[in-house]
């Protein structure tokens, strides 16, 4: 399986994460941001191509995307745990999972949930464990596990139709610990698990395989989207701001 990764993906893999010498870092605050191990960290200068930002748009968490070039330590356990942690409890969070909840009570996705406040504060419940739960799972439990690194390595060359082909492959492929391709068993199974671990608090009339199935094809179809937006999200940066950080 790991070889035939390899062959839908190493030509168009950007750098590869290797191990960096740490000696000056450690000793000076100010040394490049690709001696870091953090995941917030994780930019090279602003003046490079393909320079990515910690938020998109001001707001939006993007602290698991590289930039163009930079070569950054394996990811360690420890990483992945905080960056599935950052995604689950940033603001952005509370407010991305508000706003769903109030479109899923609005169109009555779930009637046993009802309406007003105390159905609204149901929906928030239910979408925020959602939320959480499959965030641990695709970024922590399975890649932990399975020795995947969860990062998104921006592209940043060729056109438009080859950088989105790229980008939406990183549903299916991503990078071992030691940088090389595999079949992303995080975003696979990880996202599988848990719309099955849903089934444990929603409504029995809920407990379907049309809505387990629904769900998982939600949560694949708004990574794969995500990962395009991370791609070109360097150069919409540059083009309406014209800024590099």
């Amino acid at each position: 399986m790991g070889s035939q990764a390899q062959t839908i993906a190493e030509s168009d893999l950007p750098d590869s994460p290797g191990v960096i010498a740490q000696s000056s870092s450690s000793a000076d605050p100010q040394a490049p941001q690709a001696q870091s191990n953090d995941p917030k960290n994780n930019q090279t200068s602003p003046v490079q191509r393909g320079q990515q930002t910690s938020r998109i748009l001001f707001v939006i968490p993007n602290f698991r995307a590289v930039s163009v070039g930079t070569k950054l330590p394996p990811q360690t356990v420890k990483d992945k745990f905080v960056t599935a942690s950052l995604d689950s409890f940033d603001y952005s969070a509370f407010i991305f999972v508000g706003g769903l909840a109030g479109l899923q009570m609005a169109i009555n996705q779930t009637p046993e949930f009802g309406h007003g406040a105390a159905g609204y504060g149901r929906y928030y419940a239910h979408t925020f464990a959602d939320n959480t739960i499959e965030n641990y799972f695709v970024e922590f439990i399975v890649p932990a596990i399975a020795g995947e690194d969860t990062r998104f390595y921006t592209l940043g060359h060729g056109g438009f139709f080859k950088r989105t082909g790229y980008a939406l492959s990183r549903v299916a492929v991503t990078r071992t610990d030691h940088g090389d391709p595999t079949w992303n068993s995080g975003e696979i199974v990880g996202a599988g698990l848990a719309a099955g671990l849903s089934n444990a608090y929603y409504p029995q009339s809920q407990r379907t395989f049309g809505r387990t199935a629904s769900s998982y094809a939600t949560s694949i179809g708004i990574d794969a989207g995500t990962f395009v937006f991370k791609e070109f999200w360097p150069d919409i940066n540059h083009a309406i701001f014209h800024s590099n950080q």
